[in-house]
């Protein structure tokens, strides 16, 4: 067909299918003849997806295939400036400065300028981590300024006194870019990326313009909105066959709307419109690709996007619409259809299922384009549900790699000395198994956790684990234990000790943490190297340790501590993207991939605005004035390149368009684009026309989740036979008995105990705890009066006694001035009670032996305080830092305790008291609040109170002891306990008045 010039695909058709087909037709169908041609792309992406078009062209036979090379585009984020390698000789060119090494390099520049800078300055960083973190933002500043081919030495010329003082302290930052970026740079020998880009393009095109390369070379699917890239397609227009193919150009806009278009920057065309203002030409000597020329166009549908995109200064058109393009627009409808959904999560789940119905047709593909990329990694993990994994164009981070998630959680567990989260984050990740088989690491690394890491923090490193260690297990499990912990040790404390020094060269500090990483990966069969950089994620992991290690060779020494969050700078951006293992059917899309693909089914997901289109925020380095003096494009020229994208996207033949009400609980704001075709379909009446075919999704995607079935749950029953039963009980047991059984038989028949929180505060339980030991020592040291001086060693006895857990804040804080008013309180109140008792006994222990239906129970206590008045009789103490019960959870037998222990004294359960009667029982409430301290005294009759006790506690035996009588939950809800370990397990909330379905 003998192609060359300028020429359009139209956005209704698929760009690298029609390319590729018009490409073999233009080879005569001769694969030799095709070898020969040579395509230049924008993006690495855009070789992939010709190289599939040209497979799918030849039915998956083999052929030989064009040299294809990616060109660069404003939106790559794969960074695509060394595609021109190898077409045109390099000569004198220096290599281009690597991402990694150039951050590094910047890093170093930064710190330089920030050490004069002082903390009150407008660009300040607390460390090199931040510096690494503003290396990056400015290395992207440096790549915009070398892409649109701005000299950054135009930043001297700024009329810096028109701006605010901040602006002006930016402005000293950015002369890091001429004063001293270009110096390292050369004594690097090596030069930026874009600009080497743009020097190859200008060596290329005066090759070509000298000796016109005799087979064809095409550049395809970029708007040209590099200006090295502009400047290629217009020396390749120069050529005897060359082609510039431009993707969706609108060739059937009206003068006054293309006029609109090229001073509209957020419109999808206006970038078009400027490359051709660039190249010199017409948008009228713009020829249709020959192969698209002889296909069915979808002239409606590309028509219905052509209206809803209108500049907005000639939308008066939209009140003729129904006059003049009823039936043409009405067709195309014809495959659109729009899904608003209430939330991100239903978003996301809906379109998963979109994608999943598409599978049910073997011949059939789909594809979500989308640049929220939270809705991607939510709509990948909904499909999973069906074992369906999708290949997504942005890739994962590769923070969030298998081998880098382990990395990063050795870093932390060495850098918090072995404190219990971030060591079981390392020694739970699926790749740890310090050098044995992984199922006996895991047995070990539980007991670990259970024995030792539970409940308060052992002393940092591995010589405190060891130390708990000795604590917590007998001499034979602790001598195995012991040299478990020793094998880790030794890497682990000397990694440990490189991160507490204040000046560590980088590089020991990479060799370190790998000795540390590798052995705890290796198994007892495989070496911790083969475990961790296996597959293409440590493959990928492994080489950017290595580019760290090489770009670091002369970083200056840094503080330990920095280390972890400077590895974590510079991973921002790093991306992995899986080469294997995906749908060949489905894809997540960015919007420019989307923007040269089509698939049968293309889904355009996240319609928000701030969203798609991104908002344009705002430029942590110039105001907007700035931008336009320093030569910068203006923010909103992104807008009209995310609107092209939608426009190719949106031209399908079959598309869903979609968004979400509400993400994370906030209402959004549909995209402009949205709100758009909203208003020219309710113009032209076909709103629900395109409602309508998206009706059932919403509900199908609830039924997803919902039971065929739902039986409501029933409280537990369990009736475990007699000699399972338990027989020893303490008071305080007999409370929860009564209130909660389940919870008994959980405790004692099941043996279940929950676990104390890692890395555990002190908690209420510590603090009664401390409290009552404190008030014990104090009345067994003063027994009779109080003496002057009481208070002050009461304060004295309580610090002893808070020591240990005085350096938490929360009980420096709170509890600590909460004991001194405690302390204030019982001190006056022992000055004014002591004359009227003539003893005093305090976590006094008690048992006595109960008959029950078949066998004895016995019944214990501990008692806080019991006192031998002055008459003879007794009164019985309790101390509570909560809240007491009260009178008639008392009298009504829920809350026993004291009844109990009055029944126990009154039989002689007491060693060393005599029997006697019980005239007083008394709850003090020890709060530290106003009032510090409160006795609350049981007005009832003591006598018919134990009585009643008496009685309560022999039922209670005779009914558990018949076989038949389950441990109910929470038997009497009123009574039932405010807080209990097993309420889950009983699964409370499914069964219980006004319980909510979990």
């Amino acid at each position: 067909m003998g192609i060359g010039g300028l020429y359009a695909i139209a956005a209704t058709d698929g760009f690298a299918d029609t390319l590729a087909k018009g490409l073999w037709e233009e080879a005569g169908e001769d694969p030799m003849v095709l070898a020969r041609m040579s395509v230049l792309l924008p993006t690495r992406r855009a070789v992939r997806t010709l190289r599939e078009s040209f497979l799918r062209l030849g039915n998956g036979r083999p052929m030989l295939l064009p040299a294809m090379r990616p060109v660069g585009d404003i939106d790559d984020e794969e960074g695509t400036f060394g595609g021109l390698d190898g077409a045109v000789a390099a000569g004198d060119l220096p290599p281009a400065v690597p991402g990694l090494r150039r951050q590094l390099l910047l890093t170093q520049l930064v710190q330089r300028f920030l050490e004069r800078k002082d903390s009150g300055s407008a660009i300040h960083a607390a460390g090199v981590d931040h510096a690494a973190l503003l290396a990056g933002e400015l290395a992207r500043f440096l790549d915009q300024v070398h892409t649109e081919q701005v000299r950054y030495e135009g930043l001297a010329g700024l009329a810096r006194e028109r701006y605010a003082a901040h602006w002006q302290e930016v402005l000293e930052f950015l002369s890091i870019a001429t004063e001293f970026w270009p110096a390292m740079l050369a004594e690097e020998g090596a030069m930026e990326a874009p600009l080497r880009h743009a020097a190859l393009v200008d060596r290329l095109a005066a090759l070509w313009a000298g000796s016109p390369p005799e087979d064809p070379v095409i550049v395809a699917g970029s708007t040209g909105s590099i200006p090295a890239t502009a400047r290629l397609m217009g020396a390749v227009l120069g050529l005897p066959r060359g082609s510039v193919v431009l993707p969706g150009l609108d060739r059937d806009a009206d003068a006054a709307t293309w006029s609109a278009i090229e001073g509209d920057s957020g419109h999808a065309q206006h970038n078009l419109a400027l490359l051709l203002q660039r190249l010199g030409k017409r948008r009228e000597e713009v020829q249709i690709w020959p192969v698209a020329a002889e296909r069915k166009t979808h002239s409606a549908r590309a028509r219905l996007i052509q209206e809803v995109l209108r500049p907005a200064e000639t939308t008066e058109a939209w009140r003729r619409l129904a006059e003049t393009d009823q039936e043409l627009l009405s067709s195309g409808t014809e495959g659109l259809s729009v899904l608003s959904c209430p939330s991100h999560h239903e978003e996301a789940e809906t379109i998963a299922l979109m994608l999943r119905e598409a599978l049910e047709d073997q011949t059939r593909t789909a594809a979500l384009v989308t640049p929220d990329r939270v809705l991607a990694r939510r709509v990948k993990a909904a499909l999973r549900r069906w074992e369906v994994e999708v290949d997504d164009s942005a890739g994962q981070p590769l923070a969030a790699t298998l081998p880098m998630t382990f990395w990063l959680a050795t870093a932390d567990m060495a850098v918090e000395a072995c404190a219990p989260v971030p060591l079981l984050a390392a020694l739970k990740h699926p790749l740890a198994a310090g050098g044995m088989a992984q199922p006996r690491f895991r047995r070990r690394v539980r007991t670990l956790e259970r024995e030792v890491l539970r409940g308060p923090r052992p002393a940092p490193g591995p010589g405190g684990l060891l130390a708990a260690l000795d604590e917590a297990f007998a001499d034979e499990d602790r001598d195995d234990m012991r040299a478990w912990i020793d094998r880790l040790a030794e890497p682990i404390s000397f990694f440990s000790g490189l991160l507490r020094s204040d000046e560590i060269s980088l590089i020991d500090l990479l060799s370190a943490h790998n000795a540390v990483a590798e052995a705890l990966a290796a198994t007892d069969e495989e070496s911790g190297d083969k475990r961790l950089w296996a597959g293409e994620a440590g493959e990928d992991a492994a080489n950017f340790l290595a580019e760290l290690a090489e770009s670091a060779r002369d970083f200056p020494p840094l503080d330990g501590r920095d280390y972890l969050s400077l590895l974590e700078a510079l991973l921002v951006g790093r991306v992995h993207r899986p080469r294997y293992g995906t749908h060949p059917r489905l894809a997540i899309l960015g919007p420019l991939e989307g923007r040269l693909q089509q698939y049968d089914l293309m889904i355009l997901g996240g319609l928000n605005e701030g969203t798609w289109p991104p908002d344009p925020g705002a430029d942590p380095w110039m105001s907007r004035p700035m931008r336009a003096e320093f030569g910068l494009p203006a923010p909103e020229r992104r807008i009209g390149l995310s609107a092209h994208d939608f426009q190719m996207a949106a031209s399908a033949p079959e598309v869903v368009l979609t968004r979400a009400e509400r993400v994370e609980g906030a209402p959004t704001v549909a995209s402009r684009w949205w709100l758009r075709m909203e208003t020219v379909l309710r113009a032209l009446q076909l709103t629900e026309k395109v409602r309508c075919p998206l009706a059932d999704y919403p509900h199908w995607q609830q039924e997803l989740d919902r039971p065929a079935k739902l039986d409501p749950v029933k409280p537990p029953t369990p009736r475990p036979p007699i000699d399972a039963r338990p027989r020893r009980f303490s008071v305080t047991e007999i409370e929860t008995w009564v209130r909660d059984p389940y919870a008994i038989y959980a405790k004692r028949v099941l043996g279940l105990r929950s676990l104390d929180p890692l890395d555990a505060d002190p908690g209420a339980a510590d603090r009664g705890t401390m409290i009552h030991r404190a008030l014990e020592l104090f009345t067994n040291e003063f027994p009779k009066d109080i003496p002057p001086g009481a208070l002050e060693r009461l304060i004295e006895i309580g610090r002893g006694e808070f020591a240990r857990e005085i350096a938490h804040p929360s009980v420096q804080a709170f509890w600590w001035p909460r004991f001194e008013r405690i302390a204030e309180w019982f001190v006056e109140t022992e000055r004014v009670r002591r004359s009227g008792i003539a003893a005093i006994w305090t976590e006094k222990k008690g048992h006595v032996t109960v008959r029950g239906l078949k066998d004895p129970v016995d019944l214990n206590c501990e008692a806080d305080r019991i006192e031998r008045l002055a008459d003879g009789g007794y009164a019985i103490v309790d101390f509570k830092t909560g809240a007491p019960p009260t009178e008639s959870q008392v009298t009504a037998g829920y809350s026993p305790q004291l009844p109990l222990e009055a029944l126990i004294l009154s039989m002689g359960g007491f060693e060393g008291l005599p029997e006697g009667a019980v005239d007083a029982l008394e709850y003090w409430r020890l709060s530290g609040g106003d009032p510090a301290g409160e006795r609350k005294a049981i007005k009832a009759a003591i006598e018919t109170l134990v009585t009643e006790a008496e009685e309560g506690l022999l039922n209670l035996i005779r009914t558990f002891d018949d076989p038949e009588t389950p441990y109910r939950s929470r038997p009497a809800p009123e009574y039932a306990p405010r807080y209990s370990d097993y309420e889950h397990l009983a699964r409370v909330k499914e069964w219980s008045a006004g319980g909510e379905l979990s």
